[in-house]
């Protein structure tokens, strides 16, 4: 047996897999392929500034098939759609995918459709609207791209534009009033 020197039986035992500390929603432990895709996620990328998804970030995914109806979603910071969610949001970024459907009123930061959205929109700093995405309803935005082939219709302002036509309108009311004043006070001389 010289090809063969291994003990057959192991003095000490395997470690298992370390799994994350974060428990499910059911509060069970997470499955092992979690915990493995997020070991691996973990050690294929360094956890830096240029990182958009920070480990640190709470982020919520609802998967294909998935409902979520009548809820608000709090501090969540990226939540990605896949399925279908009917809900009210403020938070940082959302992700819509290709079989994603979101119906609601959403303010945030970052918005990224590729699949359909219907309501209220206003993301602060940007919208973008790939070929496949579709948003109607009312919505507001900071900085606006829409990729060839992608849908914008209903109520669209941009969020900096609106303030300043408001700006610029209450200035042309007070330099208005202003002017009538002494127009009226020279028409009663």
């Amino acid at each position: 047996m010289a090809l063969f020197n291994k003990d057959p039986i192991p003095t000490k035992p395997a470690t298992p897999a370390r799994r994350s500390e974060t428990p499910s929603l059911l509060g069970n432990p997470p499955s092992a392929h979690t915990a493995n895709v997020q070991k691996s996620s973990s050690s294929a990328k360094p956890n830096n500034a240029a990182d958009p998804h920070p480990a640190s970030e709470s982020r919520l995914i609802v998967g294909p098939n998935i409902k979520l109806k009548g809820v608000e979603i709090e501090d969540c910071d990226t939540l990605v759609v896949e399925g279908y969610v009917e809900a009210s949001m403020d938070s940082r970024v959302i992700e819509i995918t290709e079989t994603g459907v979101y119906k609601g009123k959403v303010d945030i930061d970052t918005a990224i459709i590729r699949g359909r959205f219907e309501g209220e929109l206003t993301a602060r700093d940007r919208l973008v609207v790939h070929e496949t995405g579709d948003v109607s309803g009312k919505i507001r935005y900071g900085r606006l791209s829409i990729e060839e082939g992608g849908r914008v219709h209903g109520d669209l302002d941009e969020i900096h534009g609106a303030e300043t036509r408001t700006k610029e309108t209450s200035d042309k009311n007070k330099a208005g009033a202003s002017n009538t004043t002494p127009t009226s006070a020279q028409a009663a001389e």
